[in-house]
Parts: structure tokens; sequence; C-alpha cells
């Protein structure tokens, strides 16, 4: 099937509100998790559902109880509307979170089941589902290297606004 130029372009404007969401999660950064989702919109992730915005307040809290956390988005299929201004996507993701106090790991395995909307020709999450798929926590050592020199995990987290790059 071939798109239009303006499909790819809503297409990864879209992929683009995916890392957004991720990385506001990752980096405690609530407003460019806000970002990801219309004010209205709602969030399915199990343990919380309700509205989006209050779900990222949630877990900007939640998620100090790990010293750091990388959601690694991976097949993301999007599905444009006839009409422009919708989509459905199904994102998969796995999610690495380092307990803060224990040489813990915690690793997620599930799906995103959006639906996008775009308005004024910018594109957010309205509907999002959160599947598990698999999780589990494992006991980690540190790799034979002098991790110590490298800046660690916590070191822009939270971001407070803090600008992309070094």
């Amino acid at each position: 099937m071939g798109y239009t130029l303006d499909q790819l372009s809503d297409i990864e404007l879209i992929r683009d509100v995916a890392k957004r969401y991720c990385r506001g999660v990752d980096r405690l950064d609530e407003a460019e998790m806000k970002s990801a989702y219309w004010p209205e919109a709602t969030d399915d992730h199990g343990t919380f559902v309700g509205n989006a915005w209050e779900f990222a307040e949630h877990c900007m809290v939640g998620h100090l109880r790990w010293r750091s956390t990388n959601h690694c988005i991976f097949n993301h299929l999007i599905e444009l509307d006839a009409d422009g201004d919708h989509a459905r996507g199904e994102v998969y993701n796995v999610s690495y979170m380092l307990q803060k106090d224990a040489d813990v790991l915690d690793t997620w395995h599930g799906r995103y089941l959006d639906l996008y909307e775009k308005r004024d020709d910018e594109w957010r999450i309205m509907e999002r589902v959160c599947v598990h798929e698999y999780t589990k926590s494992e006991a980690v050592s540190p790799m034979q290297i002098d991790s110590a020199r490298f800046r660690q995990g916590e070191f822009d987290r939270p971001a407070d606004g803090r600008l992309i790059g070094p």
C-alpha cells in the first residue's frame, strides 16, 4: 500500500507521540508525558484507570521507587482512519526498571493499544489501554566495569525542563 506525503508525516508525528510518552515517564518529566495525551484522554494501565493527565501525575510519584527506568518501544503499527483526524496503534514495549533501594531489575513486557486524534495538525493519544504480556524481577550484579565513572541513571531525573542532549 502506498502512502501520501501527508500520511507519512502523520505516521511519523504519531510515532513522536509514543517517544514523548516514554521519555516523559523515564525522565520523570510530567509536562512531556502529558504532551502525549489530550487533556480529556483516558488511560487504562491496570492499576490506574482514568484521566491520562492524572495518570501522568500518578507516575511522577509511583516511579520514584526506581532509580532509573527505560521504556523501549519496538513494533509500532499505525492505521490511519479515512477521516484524516483519527488513527489506531499498537506499540510493543519492554521496560527495564532498576529498583531504587536494591540491586533488582524489574522487567515489563507488554503492548499499548492507542486511539490517536489530530487537532490543528497535532496528534495526541485520546485513549490508551496497556496490555500485560509478562513481567519478572531478578537480582542483578554490576558489570565488571568502573561504572561509577559514568553519569548514573538518576542524573537527569526528574528532567525539570532540561533540554535533550548533554
